[in-house]
């Protein structure tokens, strides 16, 4: 096995995201504050701020898009080596409205045809660093055909190799040719993985069956050593093979912006394993990020240093 010298490795597409200044519909729009996007690249930053040494999968274009994002990037203290710069392909890029009322704000991608709906197993490096974990979500297989078996390839590589595979489903419908087809593609990912992260409406889908309990229980039959289900509000449902219970929601004062919550919660549940912490304290941790994230508009800004997440852990005196 590879020295491991990074703690998290994750792929994905690194995007560019224009936040809308006004409350109004994108259309009406006239001004947009720039930022970045990509669910792994949120999971990548938030643990990369919890001081875990995390590398990055991805291919941005040869634009000034993709020049901004690689200078983010590597800012945020991710190792930028494995990011590809595509000079026939641009950048992603998505454009977020201002929602002032709580709600899911619109969105609108921009990527097909992108840098990373490129990547394919041939951008898996032959010195690929070895890593403790190993991140996914079902964006990256929805992306092309050769992402899918980039996906793929990555989890069975990682299984092989002793690691920890997390996987956030993360479904993006409009990006595969049908729901049939979706639901192949992304349980065929999540019997790779170790720990499932579906929300609850997600894992409806994915299995068919109503309760947390019995979403849970289609995971475990399929390979996994735990599984979470994000219920909002409720909180979140956590089982292994010997436990279940629920993880309490932590009360939210304003809704800011919804996007970006549930890569929020992915970074505390995988940032809590990392420490070795059992499945209620790994649930608990991706509630309170996940629930601090909503706070703000940015998909990124939301998620706390080290420093952050002490303060919000402490018993209070």
């Amino acid at each position: 096995m590879a020295e491991r010298t990074f703690d998290v490795v994750t792929a994905g597409e690194a995007m560019a995201l224009f936040m809308a200044a006004d409350a109004a519909p994108l259309a009406a729009v006239r001004d947009f504050q720039r930022a970045t996007a990509g669910a792994e690249l949120n999971v990548a930053v938030g643990l990369a701020r919890l001081r875990w040494r995390v590398a990055y999968l991805s291919a941005v274009g040869d634009d000034s898009l993709g020049r901004h994002l690689l200078d983010f990037i590597a800012a945020q203290g991710i190792d930028p080596r494995h990011v590809r710069i595509d000079a026939a392909s641009p950048t992603g890029f998505m454009l977020k409205a201002l929602a002032d009322d709580g709600a899911d704000p619109q969105v609108e991608y921009y990527r097909g045809g992108s840098a990373a709906s490129r990547l394919s197993v041939a951008d898996l490096p032959d010195d690929w660093p070895g890593a403790r974990l190993l991140h996914l979500t079902g964006i990256l297989p929805a992306l092309s055909g050769s992402c899918r078996e980039l996906t793929l390839a990555m989890a069975r590589q990682a299984r092989a190799a002793g690691r920890t595979v997390t996987f956030d489903p993360n479904l993006r419908p409009r990006l595969w040719a049908s729901q049939e087809t979706m639901i192949a593609a992304v349980n065929e990912v999540a019997a790779l993985a170790d720990v499932v992260l579906p929300g609850l409406a997600e894992g409806r889908l994915l299995t068919g069956r109503a309760a947390p309990q019995d979403i849970a229980e289609f995971y475990l039959a399929r390979g996994a050593r735990l599984v979470i289900v994000k219920l909002g509000a409720d909180g979140a449902y956590y089982a292994t093979a010997a436990e279940s219970g629920i993880a309490a929601a932590v009360p939210v004062r304003r809704i800011v912006d919804t996007v970006g919550a549930g890569d929020g919660f992915a970074v505390g549940v995988i940032s809590a394993l990392l420490e070795d912490l059992p499945p209620a304290a790994a649930a608990a941790r991706g509630n309170a990020i996940g629930a601090r994230v909503v706070g703000f508009r940015g998909d990124c800004d939301g998620l706390p240093t080290r420093a952050q997440l002490d303060d919000m852990v402490r018993p209070p005196a």
